[in-house]
C-alpha cells in the first residue's frame, strides 16, 4: 500500500471514531452559570439584628448575595421608610408595621409572612435578685426598671401591657429607664445603670454574649403576642437577594435556628 493510500485510510478512520463521539458530547448539558451577587439592604427590628447577622453570612455563603443589615427600633424604621431609605425589605418586631406598609402601597402583600413569635423576660445581671419574677413584678420593690420606648418598640408596649395587666404601671412609670430601642434597654440593665429589665428573651440569652444573670420569663398572657413579621417593600420589588433571604427565613433549618435563641 502506498503511503498515500495509508494516509486516507488513517484518515477515513479518525473521521468515523469523531462523528461517532459527537452525540455522545452533544448529550452532556451546559453548567448553568451563577447569576450575578447581588446586594439587599434590610431593615431589622433591634431585637433580631444580631440574628439576622448570622443568618445572612450563612446566606450569602449559599447564595452569593451580599445582606446589609441596618437595625433601629420597629417605630424609627417605619418612618425611615416613609422618609425614603433605601430598604429594600424589613423584619419587624411586629406583625402590623408590615400590614400598614402594604396598605400604603410600600410594600409587597404578597411577602407578608410571620418568621418569629417573641418573648418577653424579666432580667437582671444579678444572679440573685430574680429568684421569684412574678413575686418581684406583682409586689416587689423594684428602684429601676428598663424597657424600650413603647410607642416605637413592640417589646417596650408589651412591657407596658404587661405592667397595666400587674396594676403597677402608674407606680412604676417614674422610674422607667426607657431606651430607645431593646438594644439600648438591655444595655442599661448590662451596665448597671438599672438593676432590672422587661427585655426579649433573645437578647438576654447567655449565648448572646451576655452575662447569664437571673430572669423569668414573663406569661404570654400578660400582653398581646408579640408576632414578627417580614414584608419586601417597594424598593426590593426587583432584588432577587431580598426576596431570596425571605423565602431562606421560611427554610426549616432556619425556623429551627430561630427557635433555639429565644423565639417560639
Amino acid at each position: 500500500m502506498t503511503h498515500k493510500g495509508w494516509f486516507s485510510r488513517l484518515l477515513a478512520a479518525a473521521t468515523v471514531l469523531l462523528l461517532a463521539a459527537m452525540p455522545a458530547l452533544s448529550t452532556t448539558p451546559p453548567a448553568t452559570p451563577r447569576p450575578p451577587p447581588v446586594t439587599a439592604r434590610i431593615a431589622v427590628a433591634a431585637n433580631f439584628a444580631d440574628v439576622v447577622r448570622t443568618l445572612a453570612a450563612e446566606y450569602g455563603r449559599r447564595s452569593g448575595h451580599r445582606i446589609t443589615i441596618s437595625s433601629a427600633s420597629t417605630g424609627k424604621l417605619y418612618a425611615q421608610i416613609h422618609n425614603g431609605a433605601p430598604f429594600d425589605a424589613l423584619l419587624s418586631a411586629d406583625a402590623s408595621t408590615p400590614r400598614l406598609l402594604v396598605n400604603e402601597g410600600l410594600a409587597e402583600g404578597n411577602t407578608l409572612q410571620d418568621y418569629a413569635t417573641g418573648r418577653l423576660v424579666l432580667w437582671s445581671r444579678d444572679p440573685a435578685l430574680v429568684r421569684d419574677g412574678e413575686a418581684l413584678l406583682r409586689q416587689g420593690s423594684i428602684s429601676k426598671l428598663a424597657i424600650a420606648n413603647p410607642e416605637l418598640a413592640p417589646y417596650g408596649a408589651a412591657a407596658r401591657e404587661t405592667l397595666q395587666y400587674l396594676r403597677r404601671w402608674n407606680e412604676l412609670q417614674p422610674r422607667l429607664v426607657i431606651g430607645e430601642n431593646v438594644g439600648q434597654a438591655a444595655q442599661f440593665v448590662a451596665s448597671g445603670a438599672a438593676p432590672l429589665g422587661l427585655l426579649p428573651a433573645s437578647l438576654v440569652l447567655p449565648a448572646r454574649g451576655r452575662p447569664a444573670g437571673s430572669s423569668w420569663t414573663v406569661p404570654a398572657a400578660w400582653h398581646a403576642p408579640i408576632v414578627q413579621s417580614a414584608v419586601l417593600l417597594r424598593h426590593g420589588r426587583g432584588n432577587a437577594a431580598a426576596r431570596g433571604f425571605l423565602r431562606y427565613l421560611q427554610s426549616p433549618g432556619v425556623r429551627a435556628k430561630i427557635r433555639t435563641l429565644g423565639y417560639d
